[in-house]
Order: structure tokens, then sequence, then C-alpha cells
């Protein structure tokens, strides 16, 4: 696992062989970040990541001056790894040891980006719940993009606020973000994911 862009590219990351994860593959993770390079400057980005796993995107997002990042995941050895990590590289991440469904109940926070991999057993009805636990709470800001990281057998495009995703190997992205008000002097200059999605082969 490396980082592939920003202040720490090339820098390789070797988690524990033990951690119950499935980290995202560094071909999937640049072509996700080629896609958000058009749309975000990250410096000083809000950005949660759930089911945090080894730390994998959080870092990613460090790298190109995110901050603050928090990661949320259930299992101990993976908070403690991201910590360590975190501390090494002095990213601004915070590591937190929850479940995610009652992280998201509770948490006050609005975020510029959410990015969520939660695992891919997981049923439909569970993925359905993470996205709806982050609109129904208003977690995230009026111009920023949730994106979850699924399998083929899961179905995430009837869910409100969907705009499109992008099929990786066996890894699929999905976009959700508000409607945006569009003038007609904006149109030719914003960036549409899903015009990206249509011309780009797989």
């Amino acid at each position: 696992m490396r980082i592939v862009s920003g202040k720490f590219k090339g820098r390789r990351i070797t988690p524990p062989k033990n951690l119950p994860v499935r980290p995202t593959t560094d071909l999937s993770k640049e072509a996700l970040f080629n896609i958000l390079n058009h749309q975000f400057s990250f410096r000083e980005l809000n950005v949660l990541d759930l089911f945090a796993g080894t730390g994998n995107i959080s870092y990613e997002f460090a790298s190109r001056g995110a901050e603050p990042i928090t990661c949320v995941d259930g299992d101990l050895g993976c908070v403690n790894f991201i910590k360590k990590t975190a501390k090494e590289f002095d990213m601004d991440i915070t590591a937190i040891k929850s479940d995610v469904f009652k992280f998201l109940e509770r948490s006050k926070m609005k975020y510029d980006i959410i990015f969520t991999d939660p695992p891919y057993d997981f049923t439909q009805e569970q993925f359905d719940t993470i996205q709806k636990l982050i609109f129904a709470n208003d977690l995230l800001q009026p111009d920023g993009l949730l994106i979850i990281e699924h399998s083929q057998y899961t179905k995430m495009e009837h869910l409100e606020h969907f705009t499109n995703s992008r099929k990786y190997g066996g890894s699929i992205f999905s976009f959700f973000e508000y409607e945006q008000e569009e003038s007609d002097d904006d149109d030719d200059d914003d960036f549409d994911i899903e015009d990206d999605y249509n011309n780009e082969e797989e």
C-alpha cells in the first residue's frame, strides 16, 4: 500500500497482517482522486472516513493537504494503527473507535467529503442506512460529497441525492451530493462527474 500523490507521494505503508480489512487498491484509489481533483481544492477540507480500516484513504487526503480528518472504525487494531501512522507522518488525523452507525446517529459535525467503505458483505439495507443517516442528520456540507465504495452486488442508484457511479475492477464508487442551483455563466466551468463517467471507458 502506497500514497499515490501529494506531500508523501510514493511512501509505502505496511499495516499488520492481522487487521480485518480489505484496503482500496492503489489503482482504484488513484482513479478516485483523479476525479476529486477536478472538483475540490484539498487544502483544509474537513474529511470523514468511515470504516476506515488501515486509514488508506485518509492518508491520501492528508498527503494532499486536507485537514482535519476523522477516521471511524470499530476495530481497535485499526484505530491504533491509524493513530501510529498519523503521528509518524505528522498528519492531522483523529482516529475514533466506534460503531459507525452509532457515530452517525450522534455526530453533529458537517464535513466537506465523507468517504465510507463498509464490508462488501453488508446487506443492502445496511448500505442504505449509512447513506440515509448521513443525509438525515445533515452531516454533509451543502456543496459536499458523499462517496460509498461497494461491490457490483450492491445497488445505490435508488437512493436520494445519488448522482452516478464509477467502476474500477471489483470496486464501485457511488457519489451523492445535494442538488446545486446552476447559472448560465457557470455551466461551462463546473466539473460534472457524470460527464466524466460517460466519457471514460473502464
